[in-house]
């Protein structure tokens, strides 16, 4: 099931999702007994089910587990035993309804590939997009009207990002007219990608106006599958570009550069839900965002049924026949457990089971040899689409910080940090485009840093001056949006010093995003850490500072 067709096209899809949906209990306890009868023979099975396929063994017998535990079995694949370990079958690699006329234009959609390593026993070990855009699936498509894109398949497997980039942006300019959709996989590599269109959009014009790619670029195949969109001289679009890209102001520049387009697809929930203000400041508002679908690298999970809603209120709608889902709740609101402690296995809760309004972190068993895996999402269920259970995206579990006593998990820091970011923007001047977080520990006691890249919302107009004690209020603000134990530890047991903000360059997270890419991320799934514990990483964004603040006051605590 094709997660950019679902929705937008085809009373098949619906009615297959109808039929899905109604019957989820039995969808799940069937697609968990072809998992068993695939898989029962290997050996992690095995050793709890002692070679049994039955549903209640599995049940009662088989650990809820984190990738820890499944981590030597993976590695002792990619050292060239054999799959039987995990999985029935070889490993080969490690890994429109609501728009009309969609199909009279093509998508620009960013999409990219990084380099692939092998094991020692030959197998490829690939991001899953770049697995997918490799695949038959993708490069053998059926090239019907709604999966045309502007970017050649070559260009999207060129493993040099940048090159790749400036290619496929160049293609999307050249067939500007005909764009009807835009989009990327997260938002912040479609954004990551407009900001490189705001570097290089005087080279790109000059290759339109004169029909040659220039020598910057050097990988061959790209150069040869640019050659039919540069075939001649281009001047007239050259100059319309040009005109849009110098007036001043980007604000909406995307319905300038491409006048069609009708929605920009990508990621917005989550901490990719940050986006939405420079998404909307480069579309001016006018353009539908929208967030199709929830996946990972272990597996789909399900859509959004409601693709023209605003992004806030995503929810998605559990696919039953996708892997078989059970979930851990958390009672206590969005207390989680830790990594290594033990689930009990009869606390779990199959999906048709789960409550609308709780929390839960996600749990899944797969064809491809995952048994109770602990995906470290935790969602919150907002409510049924027939008898299967939609849910929203609220954090990945376990993403802290922590100095002393107090733990503060990624929704918390995302919340404060949102409100703090509603005080900066209250005048209009700046916006705030990006963050993470550490804990420095070099002062006694130790304190939380934000970092913060803003941008100008005058830019044309030139710098707007920083005002210290606008900056010093959001760091309150962050301060006081965080949870009861962090403020008791700052403003009473004084083990927690001052947060502090420190503002970087512009520039200073791309520079981090290249450096995490060249380090092994994939830009297709790269989505800026939250927190950053050491290394390369802090030291590179310390190098970017430009000035620094902190909270001028205790944050309010009562006993």
């Amino acid at each position: 099931m094709d997660g950019h067709k679902l929705g937008y096209k085809g009373n098949d899809v619906l009615q297959e999702l109808e039929i899905l949906t109604m019957n989820a209990k039995a969808a799940q306890e069937r697609i968990l007994r072809k998992i068993l009868e695939k898989n029962h023979a290997t050996e992690y099975l095995n050793k709890f089910m002692n070679g049994s396929a039955d549903i209640s063994a599995f049940k009662s017998q088989v650990p809820v587990v984190t990738y820890d535990v499944v981590q030597p079995y993976i590695a002792r694949i990619a050292a060239g035993e054999q799959s039987s370990i995990l999985c029935g079958e070889q490993i080969v690699e490690l890994l429109r309804r609501y728009i009309r006329d969609l199909g009279e234009g093509k998508g620009m959609y960013l999409l990219f590939v990084k380099a692939e390593t092998l094991t020692n026993a030959g197998i490829p070990v690939r991001s899953v997009l770049t697995s997918y855009y490799k695949s038959p699936h993708f490069l053998h498509r059926k090239h019907d009207l709604y999966n045309r894109y502007t970017s050649p398949d070559e260009v999207i497997l060129c493993p040099d990002i940048p090159q790749s980039m400036y290619c496929q942006i160049l293609c999307g300019l050249v067939e500007r007219q005909h764009v009807v959709r835009l989009g990327a996989v997260f938002a912040s590599a479609f954004l990551r990608s407009i900001s490189f269109l705001q570097k290089h959009w005087r080279d790109l014009v000059n290759d339109i106006r004169i029909g040659q790619l220039n020598s910057n670029i050097t990988n061959s195949t790209c150069r040869v599958a640019i050659q039919s969109f540069l075939a001649l001289p281009n001047p007239e679009i050259a100059d319309e570009i040009e005109a849009i890209c110098s007036s001043g102001s980007w604000k909406g520049i995307l319905g300038r550069l491409w006048p069609n387009v009708k929605y920009i697809e990508a990621v917005l929930t989550g901490t990719m839900a940050q986006y939405i203000p420079m998404l909307e400041f480069y579309s001016d508002g006018r353009i539908p965002l929208v967030c199709t679908m929830y996946a990972s690298s272990e597996s789909y999970f399900g859509v959004n049924l409601r693709p023209l809603c605003n992004p806030k209120d995503v929810s998605y709608t559990i696919l039953p026949n996708m892997a078989y889902f059970e979930f851990i709740p958390l009672e206590d609101g969005l207390k989680l457990t830790e990594d290594n402690e033990v689930v009990e296995k009869d606390k779990l809760v199959s999906l048709v089971d789960v409550k609308v309004g709780c929390y839960y972190e996600l749990v899944v068993t797969t064809f491809a040899g995952l048994y109770r895996y602990r995906v470290g999402d935790v969602l919150q269920v907002t409510g049924f689409y027939n008898r299967a259970p939609q849910f929203k995206f609220i954090c990945r579990r376990n993403v802290v910080l922590s100095i002393d006593s107090d733990k503060t998990n990624e929704e918390d820091l995302h919340n404060s940090v949102t409100r703090a970011k509603k005080i900066l923007e209250s005048r209009n001047q700046h916006l705030l485009l990006e963050y993470t977080s550490c804990t420095d520990t070099s002062t006694v006691p130790g304190h939380y840093v934000l970092f913060w890249e803003i941008k100008s919302t005058h830019e044309h107009e030139g710098a707007t001056p920083l005002d210290a004690r606008l900056l010093e209020s959001c760091c309150a603000a962050v301060e006081e949006s965080l949870d009861y134990v962090y403020r008791r530890c700052r403003a009473h047991d004084r083990t927690v010093g001052p947060l502090e903000i420190r503002l970087v360059e512009a520039g200073a997270f791309d520079a981090l995003m290249d450096l995490l890419v060249s380090h092994g991320s994939s830009i297709n799934q790269y989505k800026t850490p939250r927190c950053i514990e050491s290394g390369p990483a802090l030291k590179l964004l310390n190098s970017k500072v430009v000035a620094s603040f902190s909270s001028p006051r205790d944050p309010e605590w009562t006993v």
